[in-house]
């Protein structure tokens, strides 16, 4: 009988066994990622169906010279739509505007929220049915808060806001026709001061209340402590709540065509609304689809560096928005 000796593995056996269980490991981990992976596949599928695809085609359109109502005028123009954008006088005043209206909303949602926030952090009685009236605004939609503004508030007969100054010498302002934009932001305004008033809230809530103690202890007033403690504190809820505020209003459309169509003229028009005119009003499929192209581009820009900036707020490093 012949025995044959079975010696320790070889340095070529022991590398090749490594390589077998690193490619078992990688391929388990392949694994175990599209299980993680394979319940979110329809939300990405839905996603790109509902968003890129329509983006795609928008970028074929804003290089075709297509007005619809001149059938066989569609033709191929490159850049053309882009440099008509860039020169077109209405498209910068209706830029200014939508600048002004998400600066102005935002501002003055922020500073409100935060007086708002700052009541409903105290205890007091009937704080719960107090906090649940000042978030009703952010719940009622869009559409018919609009119509309330235009109709139960600005009405230059019965709107409770001419009541309300007429023993200051008031008259019967037509407030949406003489001040278009204010009248839209007054609305905005009413609409986003709560959604700002519970994030804030939500900072406040969060914050160590050792520290206020401490800086009372110290001999420290209410304003230094406001200003040396909590305003720091609040600072990344605050700077969250205007980006995410200013990239939905970015999208203002209903507000504006329910209470001034975007007149006189172009005076309360933002950019969405000028690009549904020169769409569905004007028939001018190229240019518009050029103006939504620029637009969408410039909100990427300015939501990836404010939300990287938060980012950096909040874990204090700096993170791919």
């Amino acid at each position: 009988m012949t025995t044959v000796a079975v010696g320790a593995p070889t340095a070529d056996d022991s590398e090749r066994i490594r390589r077998v269980r690193e490619a078992k490991s990688d391929a388990v981990s392949r694994a175990e990622g599209w299980r993680r992976r394979g319940p979110l596949l329809p939300a990405l599928i839905f996603m790109i169906v509902v968003t890129q695809i329509p983006f795609v085609f928008t970028l074929y359109y804003s290089t075709q010279s297509w007005n619809l109502v001149r059938p066989g005028s569609r033709s191929f123009v490159g850049l053309q739509n882009y440099a008509d954008v860039f020169r077109d006088s209405q498209f910068r005043e209706v830029a200014v505007n939508t600048v002004i209206l998400i600066v102005g909303t935002v501002l003055i949602s922020v500073v409100l929220g935060l007086l708002l926030a700052l009541l409903l952090d105290r205890v007091f009685l009937g704080r719960g049915i107090v906090r649940t009236l000042l978030i009703t605004p952010f719940l009622v939609t869009p559409v018919a808060g609009a119509l309330m503004w235009k109709t139960a508030m600005f009405d230059p007969v019965f709107g409770i806001v001419n009541f309300v100054l007429s023993p200051f010498g008031v008259g019967q302002i037509d407030w949406v026709s003489r001040y278009p934009l204010a009248a839209v932001m007054a609305n905005l305004v009413w609409q986003w001061t709560p959604f700002m008033m519970l994030l804030i809230l939500a900072g406040l809530q969060s914050m160590p209340r050792d520290t206020l103690e401490a800086g009372r202890v110290d001999g420290a007033g209410a304003f230094a402590l406001f200003r040396e403690l909590t305003l720091p504190h609040l600072r990344r809820f605050i700077e969250l709540g205007a980006v995410l505020g200013a990239i939905h209003l970015v999208n203002t459309f209903d507000a504006i065509y329910m209470m001034t169509q975007g007149g006189p003229g172009t005076a309360s028009s933002n950019l969405p609304f000028y690009i549904y005119q020169r769409a569905f009003l004007g028939f001018d499929i190229g240019q518009a689809a050029a103006m939504g192209v620029v637009v969408v581009v410039a909100t990427i820009v300015v939501a990836t560096v404010a939300l990287r900036l938060i980012f950096t707020s909040f874990t204090g490093k700096e993170e791919a928005a």
